[in-house]
């Protein structure tokens, strides 16, 4: 069949694809997840990433201080989020919208134009894979090196003092608060950290694709969302290390969905319409099954 001629020919890109989108989904865990903040800072901390890596990769900086430059940068924007939300008593909503919408000039200052091209420069994947920057599996299997790096670490520091009162934070204010945790502190450490997150995946992404665009990051937060929550429909998230698995977990299985979508004929156009359903349909799910299971419990008259 011609659809799974297509769909077995996407499956090497998807899984890349899938990886750079699990730093993403990483980064958006953290903040509705443990800390229990909406937070759409992600949209601006992602292409921040890729404009920080690719403006010094383009300038003849080394590949480990562009990403460490990027990593920064996110984190930077995470606690100016947090500071705003903190400072000024505004939503944490209302503060990433702020934030994402200032970054948008900050990326094009960084870069000096609208995108930046890397063909010419070295990369993540040249300097791993060759020249050619390597075939999409051996691309995929690059990232899943870095994948297991970051969650591993993820994993540590959330089992360590400070990440148990990150946690603690996120599970009840009040009740850190009495405990004598700062939990202002605590927030603004989160958000950098799901900051920090995210850039990676934004500088992770310009060196995958050789370009880095201010663009870039429109969509991702709902991508991120749609992965954290369908691998949390996997695997769920009863414990610490299946709650740092499941965004990595989902965000290969969505991009799977999209290679499928494909092969059935849908437009890339259609992605982000179908991404935002997706959402939808996952969100609204539990509300519909708590509705039925209410009914049939309820005694018929």
């Amino acid at each position: 069949m011609e659809f799974l001629h297509t769909y077995f020919n996407l499956i090497p890109v998807s899984l890349a694809q899938g990886a750079v989108y699990a730093f993403v989904a990483l980064g958006v865990m953290i903040p509705f997840r443990l800390l229990s903040l909406p937070d759409l800072t992600a949209e601006g901390s992602f292409p921040l990433g890729g404009a920080v890596a690719a403006a010094m990769l383009a300038g003849g900086s080394g590949i480990a201080s562009a990403i460490l430059a990027a990593l920064l940068a996110g984190a930077l924007a995470g606690c100016l989020t947090a500071l705003i939300h903190l400072a000024f008593k505004v939503t944490s909503l209302l503060a990433g919208i702020i934030v994402l919408t200032m970054l948008f000039s900050i990326n094009i200052r960084v870069m000096g134009k609208p995108n930046t091209a890397l063909f010419s420069h070295d990369t993540l994947f040249t300097a791993f894979l060759g020249a050619d920057g390597g075939a999409p599996l051996t691309q995929f299997a690059l990232l899943a090196v870095l994948l297991l790096i970051v969650c591993g670490a993820l994993h540590w520091f959330l089992l360590t003092e400070l990440g148990l009162g990150l946690r603690a934070v996120g599970s009840n204010q009040m009740m850190a608060r009495a405990h004598g945790l700062s939990t202002r502190a605590f927030v603004i450490a989160g958000l950098g950290l799901a900051g920090c997150l995210a850039a990676l995946g934004g500088a992770t992404m310009s060196q995958y694709q050789s370009y880095a665009d201010v663009n870039m990051g429109v969509g991702v937060l709902v991508i991120g969302l749609a992965g954290t929550i369908l691998g949390e429909a996997i695997l769920g998230r009863d414990t610490l290390l299946r709650q740092i698995a499941a965004p990595v977990v989902g965000s290969l299985f969505y991009f799977q969905f999209v290679a499928m979508a494909l092969s059935l004929g849908f437009k890339p156009s259609d992605l982000k319409l179908l991404t935002g359903l997706f959402v939808l349909a996952a969100l609204g799910a539990p509300i519909l099954k708590a509705r039925l299971d209410r009914r049939a419990g309820s005694p018929r008259p």
